[in-house]
């Protein structure tokens, strides 16, 4: 029951980036990132319930990997909108970083990550794809700068938001209130501070134990 728990968590996320995928495909593409912010929400979520629940297995986090690369590698990157051979190697090149991203995080240092964590990636490519109206450009920047930050094998905290202090988990909170106002570019602004916030001041703010 615990073991289901962790991993129910985890096929939800799995579950809303194929969704995510689909909306892309039908160039529904405001719901298609707000399917892939609410997998970032979960990917928060599915860690914290395994080590709560001593849960945490093998098969957990093979799960959790490949929810990650659907949500965060294959959804994220259809954001970009392909159209032409070199839109199509951008996403290939976003997708491979997210692979290599999730192949190689361990650091060998407690409480960190070598290369910057997927989700953030994800979350800051929605947001801008939001808050420009998918503005070519601007996802097409965004997205080759998170292609840097994941492969550069810098170090970045665990973000064991619901684990941590008391205002990590009002952030959370409010991501959580921010899907029911999606309509609102408040709510796209929200998970933009919290991203670059993440990316830019990792320790300093998100550290595990500050």
């Amino acid at each position: 029951m615990r073991m289901n728990a962790a991993n129910s968590i985890s096929v939800a996320n799995l579950i809303v980036g194929l969704c995510s995928i689909l909306c892309s495909l039908n160039r529904l593409h405001h719901s298609a990132c707000w399917l892939i912010l609410t997998g970032f929400l979960l990917d928060l979520a599915d860690g914290a319930v395994a080590r709560r629940l001593n849960a945490c297995s093998a098969l957990g986090a093979k799960l959790d990997d490949f929810a990650d690369f659907t949500s965060f590698g294959l959804a994220a990157g259809l954001l970009l909108q392909a159209q032409g051979v070199l839109d199509g190697l951008l996403v290939i090149l976003y997708a491979l970083a997210v692979f290599t991203r999730l192949c190689f995080f361990s650091s060998g240092v407690p409480f960190m990550y070598r290369g910057l964590p997927c989700p953030y990636g994800a979350s800051m490519l929605a947001t801008t794809y939001l808050l420009t109206g998918g503005d070519r450009v601007a996802t097409r920047a965004v997205a080759l700068a998170m292609v840097l930050f994941m492969v550069d094998r810098g170090f970045y905290p665990h973000d064991k938001v619901l684990e941590s202090q008391p205002w990590k988990k009002a952030v959370y909170a409010g991501g959580v209130l921010m899907v029911a106002f999606s309509a609102s570019s408040f709510a796209s602004v929200y998970y933009l501070i919290w991203s670059t916030s993440y990316i830019f001041f990792p320790t300093a703010l998100w550290s595990y134990r500050n």
